[in-house]
């Protein structure tokens, strides 16, 4: 197991999940409806985000989640406009969070001297911060259930809501089965590496 890469990468990917969720939260809250309030979930304390299980398989398996933030359709005053754009607000969070760790990291690059004693540490530590929120937001912009794209995806589409559970249902283990099989193996189904390499290389 590559600890150094965990250690370097924990900090990043509790900020961006963090921020991730609690953007879906505020966004609910602002469009009408009082659930994620409610639950205590328009919070930056990373505890009120993480999910135990799902941190374990970030650091065990590559990949993993947070708690889903909770929303009342009924509440909402536009409900499939609002549910798309709840569910845009937490990716738009990681790549805005992205973006500012790459331009932290190109200042980096210019200004600071190579012979600063934690100038190796400091550069890892942004490359991982820059990486991984980029990397939340092209992951779960991919139209694919139960990810925040497919639900922005669904928005546009006229679908009953018992359909739209079910597709959910049906798509999350078959999501689950794809990405244990590319963290185990050289079969690569969603590139996401590429993708997020694409995304950073426009301002790298």
């Amino acid at each position: 197991m590559d600890w150094e890469r965990i250690i370097y990468s924990m900090p990043a990917t509790l900020i961006g999940l963090t921020l991730h969720e609690f953007c879906h939260a505020w966004a609910g809250f602002k469009l009408g409806d009082t659930t994620a309030r409610d639950q205590g979930r328009i919070s930056l304390n990373p505890l009120k985000h993480i999910d135990p299980l799902g941190l374990l398989f970030i650091v065990f398996a590559g990949f993993g989640w947070a708690k889903p933030v909770q929303f009342n359709p009924d509440a909402l005053r536009r409900p499939k406009r609002d549910k798309a754009l709840i569910a845009a607000a937490g990716p738009l969070a990681n790549l805005i969070l992205g973006l500012a760790f790459i331009f932290a990291l190109k200042a980096f690059l210019v200004w600071l001297p190579d012979t600063w004693a934690l100038s190796d540490r400091f550069f890892y530590l942004l490359f991982y911060s820059a990486y991984i929120n980029i990397g939340l937001f092209v992951f779960n912009m991919l139209p694919l259930p139960p990810l925040d794209g497919s639900h922005i995806f669904f928005s546009g589409l006229n679908l009953q809501t018992e359909t739209e559970e079910r597709i959910m249902r049906i798509g999350t283990p078959i999501l689950f089965i794809i990405l244990i099989i590319q963290s185990r193996s050289n079969i690569t189904i969603i590139p996401i590496g590429k993708m997020v390499g694409a995304v950073i290389s426009l301002f790298l």
